[in-house]
């Protein structure tokens, strides 16, 4: 008898038809064009060697679908000046690409680099020190030492002192002993990983600082000589989490000082991450390898190096900068948010005149520079919202800073005077795209613009007018290969469009702030021209936070979900960031209501200028926008052909209990009063007042399909929310379609994950919302 060979059967993925699966296939190639786009993170300007130009050097990240992560390189350009043509970028023929975990920060003067490799955990830290043609010096620093240089854009720190002698940077701090076991029990004294017959125990817990930060080791402050290698760490800062470290300018003696933020480390460690609501303040400290020929009368050496706490009299100080001059350290304060408890509101810009010649002192006195705005008059500076600022953000007047801050929808750029306080918007003010600061060279600007519909362009701004005038930008248009895009991405966002539509607020009461009163927005995305007057189906987008923004620019999920043929509506409801701290304050105590009505007049409003078709509206939205898309659909059950959501808080009560920042339940749901209440051992009362406040109450009202996307190691917003929810509508027969991400946290950002999330969201509306 012959054997026969069984060929194998074709089986298509779970819940894929063989008709589905020729759009899933067509949809993901779609996707990969947008996915493959580049992104520029960081830009550094050089002196050139040519009278007439500069250099600059941009860091580029692309996901590496392949890989599961994202790809870093950098590509290079000479910036010719004097031309007829204005400003020419002379791009270099190819990218250099820099291995995963690398940290570049340049020198003041430009003539070095610093190129920090962390590697895998457990091993090395290697510093490289980089000069215009070679490694000119590297060092390895073992985990005895400390751990990974922190590189999470919050913590992180790495300086160069003024003489480039120093750097001093933020890493994990070595890792605490742990009892060491063998077959007779426990063994005395240290043991290294790989003594062979013993094993390590666990040991004491250590809380984190939450989501993206589990088993991160508390961070701590090191500096290293960069002729010898040898590290020193900073003393004396055990009780805080510290970050975000420059160094003083060189004082005239031998001392040198280092500034940094700390956090209180000794209390309950609440979720940071997009968290602005922790308590933090600057603080200067002896560097360690500094000498001290004089000793303060009284003081021994252990009270010299301890840390002064230079922000007495503020509850928020944070990412420091010292003016060109040094007489100035400036910082951002989110005094806003620690005192009411909202994760994000209104920040403020602050000063602190410093003495070169003379030690820091405590409780220095702090000047106002740029104040929290309460209500801004239409058209007006609204404040200042997730500021970005430079390593190097002064104008050659020495008085002048620029940044980025968000006004309405819109990011822009501003200049800031130190002195005067004055602020203005050198972005064009009647635009409705997105501005991202990059670098400066000299007085000159080099900036990202996009809007929803447009792929992002290098702009290149010089300043007309001077800080004690009203500053403009001149901008021109760069010719890069930076954001080349395939030719089928071309030609479909040749055909949308997008702008900006004020939102009246539907019930104005006389109960509520000026601020609360004014109209919010939405962006508005939608073909250029409708077929026979039909309007694409509808796309309700809905930010997280609920303290956060969507902004005016490039998206490339987003784009996807419009080049196939949705409209999209982008809601900043009451609460968001840039309108101003009343409008902010106003929902705090009212999620659920207030929150949920902004969104559905907004819906209501295009829909009655004729924009909208209100049977084909769908709703998307994560974490707090999960929230929301979550309400919606229970509160207003006929007016949605489908939803998606992205790890959504559907449950306070098992959030309170579960996440990482239990505080913004009782912030969110109680307003003021949270802050009062907040408890870790909610009461019977305080569960019935979240369960109130939660979507999970309107479940029995819900028929609207709904697709689940949730990241399984998710600290803020638990995915034992989203499952709860997602099983209660099953067992009452609502079409449900669940996506788990075993490895991913609560941003889903993994790129095979965020890739296959936004693919899955294409298909779910394109099935039940043609």
């Amino acid at each position: 008898m012959e054997n026969a060979e069984a060929s194998p059967l074709k089986r298509s993925p779970r819940g894929l038809d063989e008709n589905s699966e020729e759009e899933y296939s067509s949809l993901s190639t779609l996707l990969q064009h947008f996915a493959s786009i580049p992104t520029v993170d960081k830009a550094w300007t050089f002196k050139s060697t040519s009278e007439k130009g500069s250099q600059c050097m941009f860091s580029i990240s692309q996901p590496n679908l392949l890989a599961n992560q994202n790809r870093r390189y950098i590509l290079s350009s000479h910036i010719s000046k004097g031309s007829p043509n204005g400003v020419i970028f002379e791009w270099a023929a190819f990218p250099i690409e820099m291995p995963s975990g690398s940290i570049m920060v340049p020198s003041p003067s430009g003539s070095k680099l610093l190129v920090v490799r962390n590697l895998e955990k457990g091993s090395t830290t290697t510093f490289e020190i980089w000069g215009p043609s070679r490694v000119e010096k590297e060092f390895h620093v073992s985990s005895s030492v400390h751990g990974s240089v922190y590189s999470d854009g919050w913590f992180e720190g790495i300086s160069w002192n003024d003489d480039e002698t120093f750097v001093a940077y933020v890493a994990e701090e070595q890792a605490p002993s742990k009892p060491v076991f063998t077959n007779s029990g426990y063994k005395k004294g240290s043991s290294s990983d790989m003594e062979c017959g013993s094993w390590k125990g666990q040991g004491d817990w250590e809380e984190d600082w939450g989501e993206t930060y589990p088993r991160k080791r508390e961070p701590a402050i090191f500096v290293i000589n960069v002729n010898s290698g040898e590290v020193h760490p900073v003393e004396g800062t055990n009780k805080l989490s510290v970050g975000q470290v420059v160094w003083a300018p060189a004082s005239r003696g031998l001392q040198q000082y280092l500034v940094f933020v700390g956090w209180p480390s000794d209390t309950r460690k609440l979720g940071i991450k997009y968290c602005y609501n922790r308590p933090c303040a600057l603080y200067s400290v002896r560097a360690p390898f500094s000498k001290s020929k004089d000793r303060e009368p009284g003081k021994n050496a252990i009270e010299e190096a301890s840390p002064v706490k230079l922000t007495q009299r503020i509850s928020s100080a944070f990412f420091p900068r010292f003016s060109p001059d040094g007489k100035a350290l400036m910082f951002l304060s989110a005094k806003s948010s620690v005192d009411s408890w909202a994760h994000s509101a209104t920040q403020s810009l602050h000063r602190i005149d410093w003495s070169i010649d003379g030690k820091p002192t405590a409780d220095a006195d702090i000047v106002d520079v740029v104040p929290v705005v309460m209500c801004p008059d239409d058209g007006c500076f609204p404040g200042l919202y997730s500021v970005k600022f430079l390593s190097k953000s002064w104008l050659s007047d020495g008085s002048t800073m620029i940044l980025s801050s968000v006004w309405g929808s819109t990011e822009v750029i501003l200049l800031v005077n130190m002195l005067s306080g004055k602020v203005s918007r050198i972005s064009p003010g009647n635009s409705s795209f997105s501005w991202t600061l990059l670098a400066l060279d000299s007085d000159n600007i080099i900036a990202v613009s996009s809007s929803p519909s447009d792929v992002p362009e290098i702009k290149y701004g010089s300043i007309v007018g001077n800080s004690s005038a009203e500053a403009l930008a001149s901008w021109q248009d760069i010719s890069s290969p930076i954001y080349r895009c395939s030719e089928k991405v071309i030609s479909l966002l040749s055909s949308r469009q997008s702008s900006i539509i004020k939102i009246p607020v539907r019930d104005i009461s006389e109960n509520l702030t000026a601020g609360a009163n004014k109209p919010y927005e939405s962006i508005f995305v939608s073909s250029k021209c409708k077929s026979h007057d039909l309007c694409d189906p509808l796309i309700v987008v809905l930010h997280g936070g609920p303290h956060f923004i969507s902004l005016s620019s490039f998206s490339k999920s987003l784009a996807f979900l419009s080049s196939i043929g949705y409209s999209l509506l982008i809601v900043n409801y009451r609460g968001s960031l840039g309108f101003g701290e009343e409008a902010l304050q106003s929902l705090p105590g009212k999620i659920g209501s207030q929150d949920v009505n902004d969104v559905l007049a907004a819906i209501d409003h295009v829909i009655d200028m004729g924009l909208a078709d209100p049977s084909k509206i769908t709703v998307l939205g994560g974490s707090h926008g999960g929230f929301l898309t979550t309400h919606l659909i229970g509160q207003a059950p006929d007016k949605f052909a489908a939803a998606a959501t992205r790890n959504p808080v559907c449950s306070l009560p098992l959030m309170v209990g579960t996440a990482d920042i239990p505080d913004w339940c009782y912030a969110e749901t109680f307003g003021h009063l949270g802050k009062s209440m907040y408890t870790e051992a909610p009461s019977s009362e305080h569960l019935v007042v979240f369960h109130s406040k939660s979507p999970i109450a309107h479940i029995s009202k819900v028929k609207t399909p709904i697709l689940f996307l949730l990241g399984a190691k998710d600290l803020r917003v638990p995915i034992c929310t989203g499952l709860q929810y997602a099983r209660a509508l099953k067992e009452k027969g609502t079409e449900v379609k669940v996506l788990v991400f075993p490895e991913d946290n609560h941003a889903i950002d993994r790129p095979q994950s965020d890739f296959e999330s936004f693919l899955n969201i294409g298909m779910w509306f394109k099935k039940h919302c043609k």
